[in-house]
Order: structure tokens, then C-alpha cells, then sequence
């Protein structure tokens, strides 16, 4: 006979069972969705701290007004109002290495950074760790530095990271991002802010999840703003105004001068 292991979930004519567990006695009504959504990936229920950090992460990833991803969404909508999937999908499609793929970047770059390493043991010693990471990335791209609407400061950084620091859970990745953070002027010439995004992959890296999936928790979180884009849309709609706005001012150019 035929079999496909599965550790999540699985059903019968009269159970339905999800990491193991009955999910109608053991999880509906007991489990909140985040929590839910670590486990599924980290096989493993997280403990207290763990899901405040995590689901700290999903709500600063979740909304953050007219970015692209949320107009994507409202004009695919606009076009296609049959088809509420297709708008999801345009807006989470849009998520890459600008808007909210961030947070896998600098998941990946900081563990990378670590891999093999001795931990320094002082705030001395992760700035002399941190020189040398951003001077290894010169003339590369540098995730997780500079925010396009937040110049000086990402406010959703400090608050994360003191959410961290509360639960006992700012890591090795969470200290070597805010150590980039103290040092890349002194080989950049400009002092850029962390973006939230960054600090987003720093802290679910520091939880242990897997850092080639950590765009998909950024997806999750988006996937919750976008569904409210579509029903504000719905409420208010601007996606043809934005649409008529665009194509009303277009301007023919000869690609030649």
C-alpha cells in the first residue's frame, strides 16, 4: 500500500488531526492562529515568549497603507471584483527584495554573517564583528539598512526589540543587526536607520524558524493587511480614480530622444 508521511494534518470520516493533535478538542478555541502558524512550520509549540515575539512580527509586517503590494491588490480587484483570490495574489506576489522580502534578506545575511563563528561577549566586541560584516558587504546590497518613509528612525525597531529583550529572546541575530546599525556609518559615510522589516528577520531568526521561509511569515502578515485593503475597497474604492489619475496624464515619448 501506497503511504505519504505527513507530520501535520490528516482526516478520516469523523476526525481531522493537525500536528498530531484532535483538532476540534485539542486546538480549535485553544490555540491562537499565530501560535498555530509557528508551530506548523517549527513542529514544535512555541512557548509564551516565543509567540508574543512572533506575532509582534505579523502585526508590524500585516499593513502599511498605499505601498505597492496594496495597490497591486486594489487594481487587480478593480479589474477582476469576481475574483478576490486573484487580488490576494497580486498583492502578495508583489512582496520581494524592496517590500517585505526585507525580512528574509536580512534573516539570511545576518545567519550567514554568524554561521561558524564565536560569539563576541560585549557590545565592543559586536561592533568590531559588525566593521568587518558591513566592510565584507561593500558594494553589495545591504538588507535591512534604510526605509524609505522612515529617515531617521523605523519606529517599529526599538519597540520589537525591547519585546524581545523583555521575553528573554533577543539572540545573536537581533545583536549583530543593531551592532550594524551603531557601526555601518563609519563605512557607508551615511547614517541609514534598521527598517522594521530587518529587524522582523533578525528576531524570527532568533527564534530558531527556518531562515529560508522567513519571507513566507512576512507573507502571512500581508496576506491579513491586504484582505482589509480589499474590503476598504469595497467600502471606499480609489482604485479606479488611481488607475484614471495614471492614465490620464500619460504622455507619449519618442524612445529615441
Amino acid at each position: 500500500m501506497t503511504t505519504f508521511p505527513t507530520s501535520l494534518g490528516t482526516s478520516t470520516a469523523d476526525e481531522i488531526r493537525l500536528l498530531g493533535q484532535d483538532l476540534t478538542a485539542d486546538l480549535m478555541g485553544k490555540v491562537g492562529f499565530g501560535e498555530l502558524a509557528f508551530w506548523l512550520v517549527a513542529l514544535r509549540r512555541p512557548t509564551p515568549s516565543e509567540t508574543r515575539v512572533f506575532e509582534a512580527v505579523l502585526v508590524a509586517l500585516a499593513d502599511h497603507g498605499f505601498t505597492p503590494t496594496a495597490i497591486a491588490a486594489r487594481l487587480t480587484y478593480l479589474s477582476a471584483p469576481d475574483s478576490l483570490q486573484g487580488a490576494l495574489a497580486a498583492g502578495l506576489l508583489g512582496g520581494g527584495s524592496r517590500f517585505l522580502g526585507v525580512t528574509e534578506d536580512c534573516g539570511q545575511f545576518l545567519h550567514e554573517a554568524l554561521e561558524g563563528r564565536d560569539l563576541p561577549t560585549d557590545e565592543a566586541g559586536w561592533d568590531s564583528f559588525a566593521l568587518e560584516v558591513v566592510r565584507g558587504a561593500q558594494g553589495k546590497y545591504l538588507p535591512g539598512l534604510g526605509h524609505p518613509v522612515h529617515k531617521v528612525q523605523d519606529p517599529r525597531t526599538p519597540v520589537l526589540i525591547g519585546i524581545a529583550r523583555e521575553e528573554g529572546l533577543e539572540g545573536s541575530h537581533l545583536e549583530l543587526f543593531q551592532a550594524i546599525g551603531r557601526v555601518h556609518e563609519q563605512v557607508l559615510g551615511r547614517k541609514l536607520p534598521l527598517n522594521g522589516a530587518g529587524v522582523c528577520g533578525a528576531a524570527l531568526a532568533d527564534l530558531g524558524l527556518p531562515v529560508e521561509l522567513l519571507r513566507g511569515f512576512a507573507l502571512l502578515a500581508r496576506a491579513a493587511g491586504l484582505l482589509g485593503q480589499l474590503a476598504e475597497e469595497r467600502r471606499r474604492p480609489i482604485g479606479m480614480d488611481a488607475y484614471l489619475t495614471v492614465d490620464r496624464n500619460a504622455v507619449y515619448v519618442d524612445p529615441d530622444r
